[in-house]
C-alpha cells in the first residue's frame, strides 16, 4: 500500500488528474494520498473532489489532507512519492510583481516562469521552499521519490538534485506534446508508426528525431510546413526549426522570451510577423481563477464524480516502480555526462527508463551543435540562479539576469542591476535576505 503525498494540493484541477489517475490504476488503487496545503479552503475543495472519484471507484484508497507547515511533516511522513505542484507566491502578488516591475524598463515577457527575469526570481522565491520539503523529506520519507512539476522545472530539479539528499526527477507535459504538434502542423498523422527521440533542456530539448517505420520525416515536415502562409500560434518554434534544424518541445510563446531573437523593442513589427502573446501568462491565470469560479461546484459536489486516466506522467512513474514493468518517460535529470556538449552540473531532459530501481537515465551523447549552443545560453542562467539561492548573494542574481538572452539583447548592465534590486525590494517577505 503506497502512500502519495501531493504537495500543493490546492491545485484542484491538476491534483484530479495526478491522484485520479492513481486511483484508477490497480497497483496504486489503495493508496494513502495524503493532501498538503497552506490554502484551508483549496485543500477542502481537493479532498470533495477526490472524495467523490474514491467513492465511485470503491472507496480504496485513503485520503487524508494535512494543513499548514505545522503539519507539513506528517504530511510527508512515510511517503513513497511526493507529487510537489506549489507556486509560491500564486498570481496576485508575485506573478503580477514578475510582470509588472520589468515593463518600467521595457522589459516585455509572454509567460515569465521559466527563463528571463520572471524565471530568475520565481526560482528564488521557490527553491527555499523546495529545500524546507527536502529537509523534512530526508527525516521522515528519505526514501521517497520526488516527483517535480513545478516550474522553474531546471533550477528547481537541477537544485534539489545538486543540494539535497532527496531522489528527484522532473516532469513536464512539453515532451509529449512535442512530435504530434508538429506532424498536426505539417497535416500529418500522429499514430503508433511513429517514432521521436528527444533530448536537451526543459522548455528547450530538441525532437532529434522523428520517424515513421524507420523513414526520417524531417525532409517532408519541413517541405510542408514552409507552404504555411496564415498566422498562427507556433511560429516562433517553426521559425527555430527553420533557422536551427529542429523543432523545440515547448511552445512558441515560452520559446519567444528564451531567446534574444523575437521579442525587440527595437523592432516591435516581430510581435505581430510572430503572433507572440506578450503578457499572456497573467492573461492564463485570470482567465483559470475565472473558470474555477464557474468549475468548482462540477468538481466538488458532484457526488457521481468520475475519472479517466491521463497521459500524465506521476502514475506511470509510480505503477511502473511498484510492479517493476519498465516505462519510458522524458524526465529532467541532472546531466552526469549525459548530453556531453552540456554542463556536467546542467539539469537535462533526457528519455528515462522506469522500474523498480528507479529512474534511470539514458545516455545521449552530443547535441547538434547549435542546439547545444541554444541550451547553454539559458544553462548559464539556471546555474547562476542556483547559486544565488544557495549562497544568498545579490551579485549572483545580477550575473543571472545578465547572462539571460531577452535581458542581456534589451538591457544596459546598469539597468539589469536596477532591475533586479527594484524586484528584491517588491518581493519582500517572499525571499530570503540577500547580501
Amino acid at each position: 500500500m503506497p502512500k502519495i503525498t501531493f504537495m500543493g494540493a490546492g491545485s484542484t484541477v491538476f491534483a484530479k488528474n495526478v491522484l485520479g489517475d492513481a486511483m484508477v490504476t490497480p497497483s496504486l488503487e489503495d493508496s494513502v494520498i495524503a493532501l498538503y496545503d497552506i490554502d484551508a479552503k483549496r485543500l477542502s475543495e481537493s479532498f470533495l473532489m477526490l472524495t467523490a472519484i474514491n467513492n465511485n471507484l470503491g472507496n480504496k484508497a485513503k485520503i487524508e489532507t494535512y494543513c499548514g507547515v505545522e503539519n507539513r511533516k506528517d504530511a510527508l511522513r512515510g511517503a513513497n512519492y511526493v507529487v510537489n505542484a506549489i507556486q509560491v507566491g500564486l498570481y496576485d502578488p508575485c506573478t503580477i510583481i514578475d510582470f509588472e516591475v520589468p515593463k518600467k524598463y521595457g522589459l516585455r515577457q509572454t509567460i515569465a516562469d521559466t527563463l528571463g527575469i520572471g524565471g530568475i526570481f520565481r526560482a528564488l522565491r521557490t527553491i527555499p521552499v523546495m529545500f524546507d520539503f527536502a529537509r523534512d523529506m530526508e527525516e521522515v520519507c528519505p526514501d521517497a521519490w520526488f516527483l517535480n512539476y513545478t516550474n522553474p522545472m531546471a533550477m528547481l530539479t537541477g537544485a534539489m538534485l545538486r543540494y539535497t539528499g532527496v531522489k528527484t526527477v522532473g516532469l513536464c507535459h512539453s515532451v509529449q506534446a512535442c512530435a504530434p504538434t508538429l506532424l498536426r502542423h505539417a497535416g500529418m498523422e500522429y499514430d503508433d508508426s511513429i517514432q521521436w527521440k528527444i533530448a536537451g533542456i526543459n522548455h528547450m530539448a530538441w525532437l532529434l528525431e522523428i520517424t515513421r517505420n524507420g523513414k526520417d520525416l524531417y525532409p517532408e515536415i519541413k517541405e510542408k510546413v514552409a507552404q504555411i502562409t496564415e498566422k498562427h500560434g507556433d511560429m516562433v518554434r517553426l521559425e527555430m526549426m527553420k533557422r536551427f534544424g529542429y523543432y523545440v518541445t515547448e511552445s512558441s510563446e515560452h520559446n519567444a522570451e528564451y531567446l534574444p531573437f523575437f521579442i525587440k523593442d527595437k523592432y516591435p513589427e516581430l510581435i505581430d510577423r510572430f503572433n507572440i502573446p506578450l503578457d499572456e501568462y497573467p492573461r492564463r491565470c485570470i482567465n483559470q481563477i475565472a473558470d474555477w469560479e464557474k468549475r468548482r461546484d462540477e468538481l466538488t459536489k458532484d457526488p457521481h464524480l468520475s475519472h479517466t486516466r491521463t497521459h500524465e506522467y506521476a502514475s506511470y512513474i509510480m505503477e511502473a516502480m511498484e510492479t517493476n514493468k519498465p516505462y519510458k518517460i522524458g524526465g529532467n535529470v541532472l546531466n552526469n555526462g549525459l548530453i556531453t556538449n552540456l554542463p556536467r552540473n546542467a539539469c537535462v531532459e533526457v528519455p528515462c527508463l522506469v522500474d523498480a530501481s528507479g529512474v534511470t537515465p539514458c545516455f545521449i551523447g552530443d547535441l547538434p551543435e547549435q542546439c547545444a549552443a541554444l541550451n547553454r545560453t539559458n544553462i548559464n542562467v539556471q546555474l547562476l540562479t542556483i547559486l544565488a539561492a544557495v549562497t544568498r548573494k545579490k551579485d549572483y542574481i545580477y550575473q543571472a539576469a545578465m547572462m539571460d538572452p531577452h535581458c542581456q539583447s534589451e538591457l544596459s548592465i546598469d539597468d539589469i542591476v536596477s532591475l533586479c534590486d527594484d524586484l528584491i525590494v517588491a518581493h519582500e517577505g517572499w525571499l530570503p535576505e540577500y547580501k
